[in-house]
């Protein structure tokens, strides 16, 4: 639908809309005359030029704005007041130049008997005089005329002529097709990208669900489709990065403020980048955790975090929050967006004691400090949603920032960065700018992460990469250093995101077994059971940590081990020579090692013969065992080549047999009912007995 209501040249035309709904098209035929500014947003939009202006050197002041001494605070009707006298204000001041050359080629600014303080006054309605091809302003509400408004519209009307013919003489001077073109190209690129920039907006599912929008959407007319540059019409799509958030054509900017979603805050208007950082804090957080917001705004991101973290029980501690009457404009908000874990603290961040007893369970902290917004294509939007500083807007419209600003903001988010360090409790930071200056996004993460912090426990943080719920891997891939960053374009604002994370202390990491514990302990595992650990996996889950310091620990730990198991064993079975040990298995199979050679007390020899030989099983302690040591034939699968003895010849085909220790016998096991002859006693031969199958113990190792 067209803005009935947007300022601009007086006009009186019928105007004849088509767009494409679902399968079908709808014909809108209607007349409308389009209002302009009225006299108080004039008023404000003088206020505000007033305070933004760019200040010259004397030498170089060739009109003057009055005492700034003397600055009225603007008083708004309603928000499309706001904005209108915020834009009109903007477009003054990028046009600043030329309006003052206009006043004085014209003769204008010499010859009226105006005071200096009216001059803001006097170039807010210029442009806008311009804008309307010097045409008479059409007045809807006669009741609103304000007496100086009026004197200053009747003396640029008595003045039309020449003021027209000195803006000709500029544009003739700077070759200028249109007065855009005399504006710097960065400017000129911005203005351009804002005309096309989409609408963005995310799903509250506090108050409704995903379905339901799309639902709604498709029943008032709405196509869905899959990519952001096919958006035309009644179209909407899904953002890559983050599932609760569409996109709509910028044209439905009004049509979508006045949607009853959007009045009912079912469907929130907010640019992309705060809500990569709202899906970046939930998908750090864990169900008991609270969140710092270091920044009182933007309202909508808290929000945001809130409803995406509502399936926990963590609350979300809000800095900064001095004045009462904002406080309550705030709390009212979340109220009408059902949005219930929310705590205002009145200290400004860097004011609070890490320490501080509130913020004890808090594990991650958003940062969204106040930035040039370089990266924004509207900057007006951006200082009103974001409740920036209206002095960026002097920057802004030149499209650059000074250095003196950049290093200012540089240093505030260090300072804020910082601070955000020294609390140990917290596991996580993120960092989100719309800055598009490496001074004000890396400069400050690595200036942060080499500081060495003084008498603060936990560890050290380091870059991670953020995890945003749609971010495909050749993004994080062909992110530098773990940021995420997007540049101004026709489709979106530029933002920058960094993630810091505190390095895990050693001594923190949990077993398998300890995180099932801990879930369970929360009744998250739903009534499964947790195994039972054996008095040896006690022990040995005891003194994981001590074996994990030097590679060299489990050699000795096995060398001690084997060691006492040869005390155990009676010196008579040994054989000095060849180090024979022999075990009693419990298992089929289970075949001890016959290791000659060198001596198995060297870590290499243990650590092959580990790799051949089966599971050693401790007897129990009232079995009394006598046997008897003999020659046993080993396959080559059980021992390399180079351990065999040499008086024992492999033969081809290799027979695999398995033996087994009785007390003052031994058995050769094959296959039941299979008689196989005893190589140490010829022409004997035993039945196998039946095989065993008795479970056998986790292996050690």
């Amino acid at each position: 639908m067209p803005n009935l209501d947007m300022p601009n040249h007086l006009v009186s035309e019928k105007m004849s809309e088509t767009s494409t709904k679902d399968s079908g098209f709808r014909n809108v035929s209607f007349t409308t005359e389009a209002a302009s500014y009225s006299d108080q947003v004039f008023i404000n939009a003088a206020k505000i030029f007033q305070g933004i202006y760019r200040r010259k050197p004397p030498d170089r002041t060739l009109v003057s704005y009055g005492s700034d001494i003397e600055h009225f605070t603007p008083e708004f009707k309603d928000e499309k007041s706001q904005r209108w006298s915020y834009e009109l204000a903007f477009s003054a001041l990028k046009y600043q130049d030329l309006l003052e050359t206009i006043l004085l080629v014209s003769g204008f600014y010499h010859s009226q008997p105006l005071p200096d303080d009216m001059t803001s006054l006097v170039v807010v309605m210029l442009y806008d005089f311009q804008d309307r091809k010097f045409q008479p302003r059409y007045v809807s509400n006669k009741d609103d005329i304000i007496e100086q408004v009026q004197e200053v519209e009747n003396l640029l009307e008595s003045y039309k002529t020449k003021l027209a013919a000195a803006l000709a003489k500029c544009r003739i001077k700077y070759a200028a097709p249109t007065i855009e073109y005399i504006l710097p190209e960065t400017v000129r690129k911005q203005e351009q990208r804002a005309s096309t920039l989409p609408i963005y907006a995310w799903i509250n599912t506090a108050k409704t669900s995903i379905t339901e929008v799309f639902n709604t959407l498709k029943r008032d007319g709405f196509t869905q489709i899959d990519l952001p540059s096919e958006l035309d019409g009644y179209t909407y799509c899904v953002d890559r990065h983050c599932p609760d958030l569409l996109i709509f054509p910028s044209h439905l900017k009004e049509e979508l403020g006045n949607m009853e979603m959007v009045v009912n805050f079912q469907l929130i208007l907010q640019d992309k980048s705060h809500s990569l950082a709202a899906h970046s804090v939930n998908a750090l957080l864990n169900m008991d955790d609270d969140i710092i917001v270091a920044n009182p705004s933007p309202d909508y991101t808290i929000a945001h975090i809130s409803v995406l973290t509502s399936q926990f029980s963590s609350k979300i501690y809000v800095c900064g929050v001095k004045s009462e009457s904002r406080e309550e404009e705030m709390l009212d908000l979340f109220r009408s967006m059902d949005c219930r874990n929310i705590k205002i603290l009145k200290e400004n961040f860097t004011d609070i004691d890490p320490s501080d007893i509130r913020l004890q369970k808090a594990k991650l902290i958003l940062l969204l400090p106040q930035c040039s917004g370089s990266g924004i294509s509207d900057p007006v939007e951006f200082i009103l949603h974001e409740h920036g500083d209206t002095a960026l807007l002097q920057d802004l419209s030149q499209g650059h920032v000074s250095p003196d600003r950049l290093n200012a903001l540089a240093k505030q988010q260090l300072s804020e960065l910082n601070h955000a360090m020294k609390f140990s409790k917290a596991q996580a930071i993120v960092y989100c700018t719309c800055s598009i200056y490496p001074e004000e996004n890396e400069s400050v993460i690595r200036q942060a992460v080499q500081v060495k912090m003084e008498g603060v426990k936990g560890q050290s943080y380091r870059i991670s990469p953020p995890l945003i719920p749609l971010c495909s891997s050749e993004e994080v891939e062909l992110a530098s250093e773990n940021f995420f960053k997007m540049e101004p374009s026709k489709t979106s604002n530029g933002c920058f995101l960094a993630v810091l994370t505190r390095e895990k202390d050693p001594s923190e990491f949990l077993s398998a077994k300890d995180v099932l514990a801990r879930a369970a302990s929360k009744g998250l595992l739903d009534g499964i059971g947790l195994p039972k650990s054996s008095k040896r996996e006690r022990k040995k889950s005891k003194a994981t940590h001590k074996s994990a310091q030097t590679p060299s620990v489990n050699q000795a730990n096995i060398i001690e081990f084997l060691n006492r198991e040869n005390n155990l064993i009676s010196p008579r079975i040994q054989d000095p020579k060849n180090s024979l040990q022999v075990r009693k298995p419990t298992k089929l199979g289970a075949i001890p090692s016959n290791i000659t050679g060198k001596s198995t007390n060297s870590p290499s020899a243990i650590s092959k013969m580990l790799e051949r030989q089966p599971t050693i099983v401790r007897p129990k302690p009232e079995e009394k065992i006598v046997l008897k040591p003999v020659q046993i034939l080993l396959p080559p699968v059980m021992a390399p080549l180079s351990m065999t003895p040499p008086t024992v010849k492999i033969r081809s085909p290799v027979h695999y047999r398995h033996q087994r220790w009785y007390a003052g016998t031994r058995r050769a096991i094959s296959s039941p009912r299979s008689y196989i002859p005893t190589s140490s006693l010829p022409g004997r031969t035993k039945e196998a007995p039946p095989p065993t199958a008795f479970p056998h113990p986790k292996p050690w190792h």
